[in-house]
């Protein structure tokens, strides 16, 4: 069988290289912001698969319900 080769994993540097900071660090308040935005993000998403779910439950009792009435008359 072939076998794919696989790349060289590179070596990263040994020596540490600390960035000194030029300008002032971001406010924290965008943290909180951004956290509210990714909570109703995921609730949003959720509450469209609930929504998603129910109708396709609601389908299939509809088409069930028809196909056990069609007998019953036969």
């Amino acid at each position: 069988m072939l076998r794919p080769k696989l790349p060289d994993i590179p070596t990263l540097p040994t020596t540490t290289v600390t960035p000194r900071q030029t300008h002032a660090p971001a406010s924290s308040a965008s943290r909180p912001v951004a956290a509210v935005v990714v909570v109703g993000i995921v609730l949003t998403a959720l509450l469209a698969a609930v929504a998603v779910s129910a109708v396709s439950v609601a389908i299939a009792a509809v088409v069930l319900r028809s196909l056990l009435s069609s007998a019953d008359k036969r």
